[in-house]
């Protein structure tokens, strides 16, 4: 239609011509330039889920790799499949696999409602300063990812420890007698997802405040709307789509977490990436540690298609 539009109008044959020369070299460079991610994510992203499909499928053996083929040829030249299904009815009949999966959604979920919760505070006292002073702001709220990941899990050790820093400071002012065990439980596998994944949601929360007309919220202050109610009736309805945004980055991202769990947790803490890791360097069952990684793969996906093709998730 555009093209149509564009040669409705009488132009000179020298114009068109150029005119038709520059519409093919943009959907030409549009083709190619739409090859390189679209080769990356079957590279990267569809091939590997393929192939961990194929061994979830499979069954465990002793030997190298510890699984079997599903396709063979047989004598007769007749292709045979075997598929194992056991897998799959072992994560919904066996308890230790649906508390796994369980503790690693009350977590996911948790862990996301908090940084909701304190992301939009951060991001909207940020979109609140002035112009000049956003910057800075930013700045500190992205020190964090200049650090590893492993060292501040580490730093919360040392301050959560029996003899750490919050430990020795509580004592010290009396408040406690003997040392409080803050680590090896869910609580601090919270706060660790919390303090670790808190920007993801803060920077989307912030690109859409920061893009809110001020005339909305001017017309509700001049009409008489008291300003707790612009809050809640203007300004936090505009920035649904970082809200959600925000907290499907944290909820995707969380929800597999192995390292956090693993130093915060303890023994104790059964998620479903400290699960994962056993089962693949522990037991060596690769085929059992594929098809959690397919299950977990599809609760992590779906809801983002889901509200993609909602477009609830900004660009």
């Amino acid at each position: 239609m555009i093209k149509n539009r564009i040669f409705s109008v009488s132009f000179p044959a020298k114009q068109k011509r150029k005119l038709q020369n520059m519409y093919g070299q943009t959907k030409n460079s549009s083709f190619w330039l739409g090859i390189i991610p679209t080769t990356w994510l079957v590279l990267f992203f569809i091939a590997p889920l393929v192939i961990v499909l194929q061994i979830s499928f499979s069954e465990t053996v002793f030997s190298v790799p510890p699984y079997t083929e599903i396709f063979a040829w047989t004598k007769t030249h007749f292709l045979q499949i075997t598929l194992n299904l056991q897998n799959y009815f072992s994560l919904i009949k066996d308890s230790y696999y649906k508390n796994a999966f369980l503790n690693s959604f009350a977590i996911s979920f948790m862990s996301t409602f908090i940084c909701i919760v304190i992301g939009y505070m951060i991001a909207y006292a940020i979109s609140q300063v002035s112009p000049r002073r956003r910057p800075l702001l930013i700045l500190l709220v992205s020190i964090s990812f200049w650090t590893s990941l492993l060292i501040r899990v580490y730093s919360w050790m040392n301050l959560l420890s029996p003899q750490g820093f919050v430990n020795s400071l509580l004592m010290k002012l009396g408040v406690i007698d003997s040392h409080i065990h803050f680590l090896g439980n869910y609580y601090a596998v919270s706060l660790g997802i919390v303090f670790c994944y808190l920007p993801f949601v803060i920077f989307p929360v912030y690109a859409v405040l920061e893009k809110v007309s001020a005339s909305c919220i001017e017309a509700a202050e001049d009409l008489g709307a008291h300003p707790f109610r612009v809050f809640w009736a203007i300004t936090v309805p505009l920035s649904k789509s970082g809200i959600l945004t925000g907290g499907v980055l944290v909820l995707a991202a969380t929800i597999g977490e192995f390292v956090i769990p693993e130093l915060l947790g303890g023994p104790d803490a059964i998620t479903i990436g400290r699960v994962l890791w056993m089962e693949f360097f522990n037991n060596l069952d690769w085929p059992m540690a594929c098809a959690m990684s397919i299950v977990l793969a599809f609760f992590t996906i779906i809801p983002i298609l889901f509200l993609k093709d909602k477009s609830v998730i900004v660009n």
